[in-house]
């Protein structure tokens, strides 16, 4: 491409001043992005290696949306132990994902996210559940209902992302299928 670019360059019958020294420019950047691609194409190859040996592997990829490259990703958020949290709702809990109560006095069923949770995982599971929302029948049908329940995009994805606690609950048993969407808001 960066050889394609020179040629078209040299090929033109007007010349500009300064053409031959930015068409080596472009030239020396396209070589360095190329480089750069096949450099995070053989990190994403040895990640993915990586993360197929981990013993939750399985249990993470039978989630749909969830691929090699964000199922490490939520191995790494997670410290490498999804059975460590004791409880599906605490791993919910610590992305995000679960809301909290916030009442005062007399008002009570305020429901808000947390202040404090882990972005990282947050971000895992909402880009997992767009990609399930799409391409999972399940998944999809579980947002379609959200929404015709008047949730918005961010809050049907949300709920769809909640499923990060039938993770916990499969690795607990070791084992794999698809999550039981419950009506969870």
């Amino acid at each position: 491409m960066a050889d394609a670019a020179v040629a078209a360059a040299q090929s033109q019958h007007t010349a500009v001043a300064g053409e031959r020294t930015a068409a080596a420019k472009v030239k020396t950047l396209a070589r360095a992005v190329l480089a750069l691609n096949a450099e995070i194409s053989d990190i994403n190859a040895k990640i993915t290696l990586r993360f197929r040996e981990h013993r939750h592997a399985k249990v993470v990829l039978s989630m749909p949306g969830m691929g090699p490259l964000p199922g490490a990703e939520f191995i790494a958020c997670t410290g490498g132990d999804i059975d460590a949290f004791g409880s599906a709702g605490r791993l919910a809990g610590v992305a995000g994902l679960a809301p909290v109560p916030r009442d005062s006095g007399r008002i009570s069923g305020n429901m808000r996210r947390p202040h404090r949770y882990h972005r990282r995982l947050l971000r895992v599971g909402y880009l997992a559940a767009q990609v399930a929302a799409r391409f999972c029948p399940t998944s999809e049908s579980f947002y379609d209902r959200k929404r015709a329940e008047g949730k918005t995009h961010e809050q049907a994805t949300l709920a769809l992302a909640r499923r990060v606690d039938v993770l916990r609950a499969s690795s607990a048993t070791n084992a794999t299928g698809q999550p039981s969407h419950r009506n969870r808001a």
